[in-house]
């Protein structure tokens, strides 16, 4: 299985990784380019709504300096859409057997996530050596990620869920963190406004973190 390549250098990327949820797939493509200017290159569409599909190959087709992967990916038949949508890649918020089998030989990379040990083991024995950590903050946040690094040293993570711009620098400052998923850089109310300048700002912020992380 060739899994941990390809998908490590997806969240290689950029430190932070925004998770964004789409209502209207005609936005997508302008929502990259914000990011793009603020200096992300890599967004998660979360297949939440109806136009998520839409909003993917929107912004593999309108922006070619982000890689775009479908999130919230539940069923094997989710993973097919996402690749056939155009994602670079797939991340589900946990993991099932059936999903570890089919992500092993999809056309794209897939990222399962684990929130404990025995998460993480059954993962690893699939052949895996990327997660999501989700929900990093309910499920021991920066303390279990240190915990997972002595019994599980090659294991590497996408920690997602209540990190904050305030705090992803703590998880970045690990070194089994590749990057962090964050829903901040993207607010619903500047997604309703259009407000790019805001989301702008927001990435460019995020995309400092890594360096501020190790100068801190």
């Amino acid at each position: 299985m060739t899994e941990s390549a390809p998908i490590e250098g997806f969240l290689k990327l950029s430190p932070v990784m925004p998770v964004v949820t789409i209502d209207d797939a005609a936005i997508a493509p302008d929502l990259a380019r914000a990011l793009v200017r603020g200096g992300l290159r890599v967004i998660e569409v979360t297949l939440r709504t109806p136009a998520a599909l839409r909003a993917i190959e929107a912004i593999a087709r309108a922006e070619p300096n982000i890689r775009v992967g479908a999130g919230t990916v539940l069923r094997v038949s989710d993973l097919h859409d996402a690749a056939n949508a155009g994602a670079a890649f797939a991340i589900s918020p946990g993991c099932t057997d059936s999903l570890l089998a089919a992500g092993a030989i999809a056309k794209i990379p897939y990222l399962p996530a684990i929130a404990s040990a025995s998460e993480l083991m059954s993962a690893l024995a699939a052949g895996y050596h990327c997660f999501k950590f989700f929900p990093a903050a309910a499920a021991g946040g920066i303390p279990m990620l240190k915990l997972f690094a002595g019994p599980f040293p090659h294991a590497r993570f996408c920690p997602t869920g209540g990190i904050t711009q305030e705090t992803v620098r703590s998880y970045l400052d690990l070194p089994n963190v590749l990057c962090a998923g964050g829903s901040w850089l993207t607010p619903p109310d500047a997604l309703a406004a259009r407000d790019w300048s805001r989301i702008e700002a927001l990435a460019s912020q995020a995309a400092s973190s890594r360096k501020a992380a190790c100068a801190g």
